[in-house]
């Protein structure tokens, strides 16, 4: 009898052992399940943002490309300004030129305008303008020259 009850004990505890073992494999495959999914979740949400940071990289390199055109365009229009400013400049007694150059406020200005004009007239103007605003057109157009040596090269 003893024999019988440890037999239908051990087979009791196996059979609890199995269905434990049973209800774990269960849980762990419910794990596995939710795990596949939360990983497609991910890649899902992954794929998007790298869609979403190509598209902005897009965006930036247009209006890096609309900025480059515009910094051009007002680059063009104060060439031009600076050019007609020169004609007039050149029309004026250089005396009055002289006058009206050493007072800009803006070395940089006035640098553009001896830059735009023909050399003869620049130099007529140039010698009516005040010495220290003089050194600083000069030092100006001396950079000016440079740059445009630069990038012709």
């Amino acid at each position: 009898m003893r024999f019988l009850v440890t037999l239908v004990l051990f087979s009791f505890i196996s059979s609890l052992s199995a269905w434990g073992q049973g209800i774990e494999k269960h849980e762990a495959q419910k794990e596995i399940e939710r795990l596949k999914k939360l990983k497609v979740e991910v890649q899902r949400l992954l794929e998007e943002k790298k869609n979403l940071l190509k598209k902005i990289e897009e965006e930036k390199k247009q209006l890096e490309e609309e900025k480059k055109a515009f910094e051009k365009k007002i680059k063009e229009i104060e060439s031009e300004r600076y050019k007609k400013l020169a004609q007039i400049f050149e029309k004026m007694d250089p005396e009055m030129a002289g006058q009206k150059l050493s007072k800009f406020s803006d070395p940089k200005e006035a640098a553009y305008i001896i830059y735009n004009m023909k050399s003869r007239k620049a130099g007529n103007v140039l010698n009516y303008v005040d010495p220290e605003m003089v050194n600083k057109i000069v030092e100006i157009l001396t950079k000016v020259k440079k740059q445009k040596a630069e990038t012709k090269n």
